[in-house]
């Protein structure tokens, strides 16, 4: 990671060519430097998610929305949009059915591969459990993988129990991507009470979108523009790749203790169901706040993370400083190389105990 120093290029009293020749060497070292970074929403939940970003301004990041539904593409407000498998569906959708969202994008796998090029990082998003997100990012997972060598983070969100057959779907596609994406970050719609409260379905459901789009944002920008404490490039791939399963919580305090606690509440507030937090591999910590909030207020919020986990769990962490968050803090934690009980092999039900049946041997 690296502080943010406003004074290293150019303040000299003196600029001599040297000097000027200096700088733009930096300067063009640094953009060399700079990671690409590619956000693919798939579906409709994941597109959804993509137009979330782009209408808080996202810094840094392309983003791309793929979907079989075209009405569904044409209110998506990404950077690029891909109607993927044009000839198998005609732009109707896929009618939930996951292995016609792989087939679409197999057919259109060359022209989102053709966006993404030179990426360091793709992060694909969707709403698994239903057909074009389900289908898609099990495919984008494992094509994108081999034809960039990106870092590739899932970021999905998980159907509600009561939902057994998109629950039954969801549960394999996540053990799909387990297996092809670096690290998976799930969010479980049946913790959303946790962030949500009481609020309505419809708007709880937003909350989740919200939720993707915050880390997708907070985490390109911390890595692509300065901030109060980047997080390098090499960070993150250090402590997400081939990692598998990721728990994302959130805190946000406004008042005294602002930062300690809402890193308690992110702490508190997982938002998936994992068996032991004590056994993750890694953490990322991300921490903004105001004009108002200091250093030694950011560095509390990784003390109380490392207490919380194994000394010798790597931590990463990065802030940055929104003006409109001033008096205020907002804190995430992802708990990177996890075990979610989601995934865990279901236990079999005990066969019935037959009834021992003897021979008749009298009347009534």
């Amino acid at each position: 990671m690296a502080y943010e120093n406003s004074n290293y290029f150019g303040n000299n009293n003196k600029l001599t060519p040297e000097s000027i020749m200096e700088n733009e060497t930096l300067r063009a070292a640094m953009e060399m430097a700079r990671p690409q970074i590619s956000v693919i929403g798939a579906g409709g939940a994941g597109s959804n998610i993509v137009s979330w970003i782009k209408n808080k301004g996202l810094i840094g990041g392309k983003l791309i929305a793929v979907n079989t539904d075209a009405a569904h593409l044409g209110i998506s407000k990404a950077d690029r949009r891909i109607l993927i498998g044009p000839r198998l569906t005609q732009g109707r959708g896929c009618g939930g059915y996951p292995d016609r969202g792989m087939q679409a994008t197999h057919e259109s796998i060359a022209e989102v591969t053709k966006e993404v090029q030179g990426s360091n990082i793709i992060f694909l998003c969707a709403g698994l459990g239903g057909g074009t997100g389900t289908g898609a990012i099990q495919v984008l997972s494992d094509e994108l993988k081999r034809a960039t060598g990106a870092l590739i983070v899932g970021v999905v969100t998980l159907p509600f129990a009561v939902e057994r057959h998109r629950y039954a779907m969801a549960r394999e596609a996540l053990l799909n991507l387990q297996r092809s994406c670096d690290t998976v970050v799930a969010i479980d719609n049946n913790r959303l009470t946790r962030v949500a409260g009481n609020l309505p379905l419809q708007q709880a459901l937003g909350v989740a979108n919200e939720l993707v789009g915050q880390f997708i944002k907070g985490i390109t920008e911390t890595i692509t523009t300065a901030s109060l404490i980047n997080i390098d490039f090499a960070d993150l791939s250090a402590i997400m790749e081939g990692k598998g399963l990721a728990a994302i919580g959130v805190g946000t305090y406004n008042g005294a203790d602002r930062i300690e606690q809402a890193t308690r509440m992110a702490l508190d507030s997982q938002l998936l169901d994992i068996k032991d937090m004590s056994k993750a591999q890694g953490a990322l910590v991300h921490v903004t706040g105001g004009n108002d909030v200091t250093l030694e207020e950011v560095t509390r919020a990784g003390e109380l993370v490392t207490r919380s986990l194994p000394h010798d769990v790597r931590i990463v962490w990065g802030a940055r400083v929104d003006p409109d968050m001033r008096g205020k803090a907002h804190v995430m934690i992802v708990l990177i190389g996890v075990e979610g009980k989601f995934t865990a092999p279901l236990e079999a039900k005990p066969e019935p105990v037959k009834e021992k049946r003897g021979k008749f041997l009298g009347v009534f």
